[in-house]
């Protein structure tokens, strides 16, 4: 990269902002690049190639601030199942900063950290493998709209404008022991379904007790098959995606080779950790994100597996100052 490449990242203090960042400052491909990082709730570590502007995309006065001399954008500030604040957000905050980037003398490239939920996952019943010609269909709730109106805004600004962007749409994006935790029964469960609410408090603090794993079962009685990418693996997708010339106006599936099948999940914890499981009926869907493109334009290739991704979560052991922390409602 050139000597004078500003990447701002807003949402840098997330999950995938903090991941990203490091890997960026740890790598010397990117020795020369300065972050500028766009905070609102929450703080960074101080380093000398870390700049901090603190401020919320909704104000346009704060976009032109972080934008000043920046070549790229990593786009990941959003919100869950907020409605008195989503579209500020995610229509206006994002329209600030396309407006501000198609004006700028120093822009070259936008890229917008999408989300699975533009397309349905698995609300809806996806026959076929889901490819990024996959016509947007939100499912109910204000953060589904909010990733398809992204999307579409970001296309739009590629045909008024020739903007040089990209869009990586990943499914659920899992860090540290997360893949635990969305299969607990406990209230300590990372987003959803909530088990206990499908069976019951009591059956639900028993399953807590005997460590029992659920097994999302569709309408049919058959496992539900879900995407997944584990963090690290997204990060180096966005990694790739920097000045690629096969990005340009590109969207890009970026999960994982297969998706995660429940009962899978319930065998192999059997059989590595000898933890049994239960079929618990929904109304979900399985869908297969087809990653095929990524890996022949971008040349990525996804580390984590399914047993990968299962023995990294139950490994991970957290220290003190590493409380879990679920930052949006959702």
């Amino acid at each position: 990269m050139s000597p004078t490449t500003r990447i701002l990242v807003t949402g840098a203090t997330g999950k995938v902002g903090r991941a990203f960042i490091k890997r960026v400052l740890a790598d010397p491909k990117f020795d020369s690049v300065v972050v500028r990082a766009l905070c609102h709730h929450r703080e960074l570590e101080a380093h000398d190639r870390i700049e901090i502007v603190r401020g919320s995309i909704e104000q346009r006065e704060v976009v032109e601030t972080a934008l000043a001399d920046v070549s790229h954008v990593v786009h990941l500030a959003t919100c869950k199942e907020t409605p008195d604040q989503i579209m500020d957000v995610a229509v206006k905050g994002l329209f600030w900063l396309l407006e501000t980037c198609r004006a700028s003398r120093t822009f070259r490239q936008f890229m917008l950290i999408g989300g699975d939920a533009g397309v349905g996952h698995f609300f809806y019943p996806h026959p076929m493998p889901v490819t990024e010609t996959q016509r947007h269909s939100a499912y109910p709730g204000c953060y589904a709209l909010s990733k398809v109106l992204e999307e579409v805004m970001l296309e739009q600004y590629y045909l008024q404008y020739d903007l040089n962007g990209c869009c990586l749409r990943a499914p659920w994006i899992m860090a540290k022991d997360d893949f635990k935790h969305q299969l607990s029964f406990g209230a300590d469960v990372f987003g959803g379904p909530r088990w206990r609410d499908l069976v019951g408090a009591e059956q639900a603090d028993e399953y807590v007790r005997t460590q029992t794993i659920p097994v999302m079962l569709e309408p049919d009685g058959q496992p539900v098959k879900r995407n997944f990418v584990h963090v690290d693996d997204l990060v180096s997708a966005m990694l790739l995606a920097l000045d690629h010339p096969r990005a340009r106006q590109q969207t890009f599936n970026i999960s994982m080779d297969e998706p995660v099948d429940y009962g899978e999940v319930g065998g192999y914890l059997a059989a590595s950790r000898g933890l049994p499981s239960v079929g618990i009926q929904t109304p979900y869907h399985s869908t297969w994100l087809d990653n095929a493109k990524a890996k022949l334009l971008l040349g990525w290739r996804p580390e984590y597996d399914l047993k990968k991704m299962i023995d990294s979560a139950w490994d991970y052991v957290r220290v003190p100052d590493d409380p879990r922390i679920v930052w949006y409602p959702g």
